[in-house]
């Protein structure tokens, strides 16, 4: 008797249908089945016409999302129900509005999120600003409709031997980098392992194959030694009381693979490939200490290797005990001791939140978690007062610091802790601080060390932010800093501080234009600024805000071009001679040797290599763009010129600098004692007020070096702060710094 396909069909899908509820009969708190019932043939109608790339009913894929969901995060009937819809409105003819309809906003909205996370899968490269908004903002909605994509992804990678293998490779490749540090950082630890594991296999099968056979090949004697660690543990805990569950737990083959490449080392020399798990059936996490002390009377604990995850938990909210103990042969291996509560989170991390909620019967939302909001304020403040290209870059350079960092974990000097990313600096301390302690921040002191700005921090670190009301950030602060929080201000305030300029800039030569009675176009403007090798307007005022060049330049260059005829002005620009030669007629704080001056500006820079101030005997090199280069006659980078009377050296002397401040350094060496740095600052702000621009410090072998930059009027006014800073005790050199 023949049997349609239509009655196979119902069958399949019955028995799928009667999987489903059983998992969330099994996983979940609490569930509406009625719900999950009518999501469940709204999904099978919806997509009956479809089939997968293996041949499957297209609405197996969003059953078995469903499933993930139920089982492996163990959300609500929400989450369960938006899971076997979401991706109804993307690849069939039903709209959000009918989704809606039948089953309210709520979930309507978490599959209109998933849906909008989609967009990111189809898009390469990942660089549309819009793309990235949309990701964000669906977290700040609803975090349920990341854990559905996650959900998603991990069933799309199960079955991605479907697919053809440039498609396999994409897909891999955004699962490693997105998606399992997405499932990392909401704590869902084994989606995070299988999601690596899948992506592996897909990017490096040789190594995935090969590191697979030999563990396999070394299973029989792992499990033989776990056993041999487990059961003095067990006995042990057992005579003293405790109700627990222990087990050994292999590390996932990616986890494997990174610690061979990282170390160096072959398979058989690394010993900490697995882990034993004990999992305490109580909610005194004391009991875990005591756990501890239990399994260090058996085994030698390496010190070191102690983490308290209990008393400083992770960002994900993870909770534990680590230590590695020296195990039989002198092997070490590592221990984990949690209670049962704790485990639910480890396991399914921010699930767990929802979990709690949904047993309860409120609502479930994320933002009242303050773990999880302190996170999701790093998105919100993505979108303030910035464009979005801009949120869209800085999510970029942020993100996989943000989801799969490691930590440290540093001191105040009055015992405040501190979380950090790996890899933190004594900037990124200030800033974790206070913004302000941040801005004005000058060096620091690690355990009562001085260090550079540039040291990076180690947990256990007691961190002392040395301050100057004189400082403020400067580019090269954002090459240290590693958080987003200190990128993000230190940004912030660079920005703010070019604004200001460019807005001075403009004002200045509006100003002479409005004297001369000259009216001129953006478009002049444009031109002008093209010729002065500036990317546009905004740039050029820039320039004169800060100097670089004269509205007196500007208004030269305007005045011959206007001079020009109608056809040579629109498509000719002056070129370098004419720079060169307008900057040759003039003359501001320093002037041309031998050259008469009308007291207008001169274009010129000084050259950062050697920081000339007056005083010193300098020398200027014609350049593109910035007219004269200032370098002091001493400098090492200009001497085979001098030696050869190149033709772009221009002899040249100080001219007007009254009330004008000159950047220079100086290199100084001494004895690391208490108190150093701070009598140092102090000798150079005593002396006429002077502003400190930045300090780094290193020290080692009880002795220090470091190069302090400061602002100054004269040679004479720098010679006073080497004679102070000469006579600071413990103080062995101070000489003038250039850079090599």
């Amino acid at each position: 008797m023949a049997v349609s396909v239509t009655h196979i069909t119902q069958i399949s899908s019955e028995s799928l249908l009667e999987s489903l509820l059983a998992d969330c009969r099994s996983f979940l708190p609490r569930c509406d089945e009625q719900l999950v019932r009518k999501a469940f043939h709204f999904c099978v109608e919806a997509h009956k016409e479809s089939v997968r790339a293996s041949g499957e009913p297209y609405y197996t894929h969003p059953v078995e999302v469903a499933r993930i969901v139920a089982r492996d995060i163990a959300l609500d009937d929400i989450s369960v129900a938006a899971a076997l819809l979401h991706d109804v409105i993307e690849d069939t003819d039903f709209t959000l509005q009918d989704i809606q309809a039948e089953f309210g906003s709520t979930i309507a909205d978490i599959v209109d999120s998933v849906t909008k996370i989609s967009g990111i899968a189809e898009n390469q490269t990942i660089t549309t600003a819009e793309t990235y908004r949309k990701l964000l903002l669906s977290l700040i909605r609803d975090v349920r409709a990341i854990l559905v994509k996650l959900a998603d992804r991990l069933h799309n990678m199960r079955t991605i031997e479907a697919l053809p293998p440039e498609r396999r490779i994409q897909i891999a490749r955004e699962t490693l980098d997105i998606y399992a540090p997405f499932a990392h950082r909401l704590g869902l630890a084994n989606l995070k392992w299988e999601l690596e594991d899948l992506a592996f296999k897909v990017l490096n099968p040789e190594a995935y194959f090969s590191l697979a056979q030999a563990l396999q090949e070394s299973r029989v004697e792992r499990e033989a030694y776990i056993q041999k660690v487990i059961s003095p543990i067990e006995r042990h805990l057992r005579q003293h009381g405790l109700r627990f569950e222990i087990t050994g737990r292999p590390k996932n083959l990616y986890s494997i693979y990174q610690k061979t490449v990282v170390r160096g080392k072959p398979l058989e020399e690394i010993y900490d490939l697995f882990a034993i798990r004990i999992i305490l059936d109580t909610e005194d996490s004391n009991e875990c200490y005591f756990a501890y002390g239990l399994v260090t009377q058996l085994f030698t604990p390496i010190p070191e290797r102690f983490k308290d995850f209990i008393a400083v938990p992770k960002k994900n909210g993870y909770r534990s005990l680590h230590t590695t103990v020296i195990g039989p042969e002198g092997r070490p291996v590592e221990i984990q001791i949690r209670t049962r509560s704790m485990h639910e989170i480890a396991e399914r991390g921010v699930a767990a939140h929802f979990r709690y909620k949904a047993a309860q019967g409120v609502a479930p939302a994320w933002n009242d978690d303050p773990e999880l909001e302190e996170w999701i304020q790093w998105v919100r403040e993505l979108f303030e007062k910035r464009s979005r290209e801009e949120a869209a870059q800085e999510f970029l350079e942020s993100l996989p610091l943000n989801l799969y960092q490691d930590e440290i974990y540093v001191f105040t000097p009055k015992g405040e802790l501190k979380r950090l990313p790996k890899g933190a600096t004594p900037l990124d301390f200030a800033f974790a601080i206070h913004t302000e302690i941040g801005h004005h921040c000058i060096g620091a002191k690690v355990n009562g060390r001085i260090v550079p700005l540039t040291y990076k921090l180690q947990t256990g670190d007691q961190v002392e932010i040395l301050t100057s009301k004189h400082q403020a950030p400067s580019r090269d602060w954002e090459h240290i800093v590693v958080t987003h929080k200190a990128k993000s201000y230190i940004r912030r305030y660079l920005n703010e501080q070019r604004r200001l300029k460019q807005q001075e800039g403009q004002q200045a030569l509006e100003k002479r234009l409005r004297k001369l009675h000259l009216a001129v176009s953006d478009e002049e403007l444009e031109r002008v600024a093209r010729a002065l090798k500036y990317e546009n307007r905004a740039a050029l005022f820039y320039a004169i805000g800060i100097g670089t060049i004269s509205p007196e330049l500007v208004i030269n260059l305007l005045r011959r071009d206007s001079s020009a005829s109608p056809e040579a002005s629109s498509s000719c620009l002056p070129s370098l001679e004419q720079v060169a030669e307008i900057a040759r007629q003039q003359a501001s704080g320093v002037e041309i040797v031998g050259t008469p001056t009308d007291g207008t500006p001169l274009l010129y820079s000084y050259a950062r290599c050697c920081n000339p101030i007056p005083g010193d005997e300098i020398v200027g090199i014609i350049t593109i763009g910035s007219g004269l280069r200032v370098h002091r006659q001493t400098c090492k980078t200009i001497q085979d010129m001098l030696q050869n009377n190149h033709p772009r050296l221009v002899p040249l002397r100080w001219g007007n600098v009254a009330g004008e401040e000159f950047i220079a350094a100086l290199r100084i060496t001494g004895d690391d004692r208490p108190g150093m740095l701070h009598d140092i600052t102090k000798a150079i702000v005593a002396c006429d007020r002077t502003n400190i621009r930045s300090v780094n410090i290193d020290s080692y072998g009880g002795l220090f070096e470091g190069v302090v930059t400061l602002y100054v009027r004269n040679t004479e006014h720098l010679g006073r702060i080497i004679e102070k800073l000469r006579k600071i005790h413990g103080v062995h050199t101070v000489v003038r710094f250039e850079s090599p």
